[in-house]
């Protein structure tokens, strides 16, 4: 080909928002040519390699959307420290099916246990299995909820959170929040009953609630929708942050 064909060929593959093929074809074709490739066939490399490359920005973007505070999986969480956790069962969650279903999960634990590390990582196999994530800590959620209803924009905002196939709430119980952002966040709650999956990590075990829910009607209510269809781990024991922090303390003695 021509560099006047070869700049033209560029130029339209742009505009089409065919970025990868843009930047492929030459190459494909030099190496189409040299094994004899059918046009079919150096064709259909190419629309692979532009498929590949959305697939993989596709998941970048979920990922960004989602706003996970830092990028955790499974292969880094030391399953060691809880014994009792079935990872089998965690890591079968990965696959999604759960979210399909609409079930919701809850992590319940003491502080430093990995909470929040497990929750994000079942919230990036959602996001690599094509599914949309958010992910807020409790305080975060209410704090928008209280802002948005204030502007007016509240329905717009809860628009947005229903199109997530799994909303994660994460360290609920941990600040307190006023009697109106208490039932903003009932409210959302409540609306994703059999809607969409929720996952909520918490150090307050089911019968505490009451003190994040201010009331025994509004409590029992939630974890009636929540636990209905729930997959509940517990994670009770000593904080995984201050174990890898003795873990580091003793490998600096040793050097």
């Amino acid at each position: 080909m021509t560099d006047v064909t070869i700049d033209l060929l560029k130029s339209q593959l742009r505009q089409l928002r065919l970025p990868t093929m843009g930047r492929e074809f030459e190459k494909l074709a030099r190496d189409a040519v040299s094994t004899n490739q059918s046009f079919a066939q150096f064709l259909l490399r190419l629309t692979e390699q532009e498929l590949a490359a959305r697939a993989v920005n596709a998941v970048v973007a979920r990922i960004k959307e989602a706003a996970f505070p830092v990028e955790k999986d499974f292969d880094t969480y030391d399953f060691s420290i809880m014994p009792h956790l079935p990872k089998p069962k965690l890591i079968d969650l990965a696959r999604c099916e759960w979210i399909h279903e609409k079930w919701n999960c809850c992590l319940v634990g003491s502080h430093g246990t990995g909470k929040t590390h497990l929750a994000t990582a079942l919230g990036l196999a959602a996001c690599r299995a094509g599914l949309r994530v958010r992910f807020f800590t409790a305080a975060e959620l209410v704090n928008r909820l209280e802002k948005e209803q204030k502007q007016y924009t509240l329905d717009r905002f809860l628009t947005q959170l229903d199109r997530a196939h799994l909303l994660i709430c994460d360290e609920l119980g941990y600040v307190t929040m006023s009697r109106g952002g208490v039932e903003l966040l009932f409210r959302v709650f409540a609306d994703r009953y059999e809607r969409g999956s929720i996952l909520v990590t918490t150090n307050l075990p089911f019968g505490e609630w009451s003190q994040i829910f201010q009331g025994e009607r509004m409590t029992a209510a939630l974890l009636d929708r929540l636990t209905h269809h729930s997959h509940i781990f517990e994670m009770n024991g000593e904080s995984y942050r201050f174990r890898e922090s003795m873990k580091t303390k003793k490998a600096r003695k040793a050097e």
